[in-house]
């Protein structure tokens, strides 16, 4: 019953999901891809249990752009945190997640 949101900047709107953000429901982790100025400010993520109707809301998390300019270099390399297996009853929905990470 637990489900992960984030709020930008204390605005009562949530971050929305598009092409470049992700939200994971197993973690509650915000997956930003090629950052932008625009994204810099502070990101609180905020835990929703749907059964017992509250939510939490965790301490403001700073994004700020490095000012040396100088990015990483790592190898390309795949993030799977899948269980060993992984049980679904029949026509119900399962959702896998797989990050891909590098330069």
């Amino acid at each position: 019953g637990l489900s992960y949101t984030w709020i930008f900047n204390n605005d009562t709107l949530y971050v929305q999901e598009d092409s470049r953000r992700f939200v994971s429901q197993e973690t509650g982790n915000l997956y930003i891809a090629k950052v932008e100025p625009s994204d810099v400010g502070n990101y609180t993520c905020v835990v929703t249990n749907s059964k017992a109707e509250q939510s939490v809301q965790g301490p403001p998390t700073p994004l700020t752009l490095r000012s040396d300019g100088v990015m990483g270099e790592y190898e390309p390399k795949i993030e799977v945190r899948f269980p060993e297996t992984t049980y679904a009853a029949k026509g119900s929905s399962v959702k896998l997640e797989c990050f891909a990470l590098g330069k």
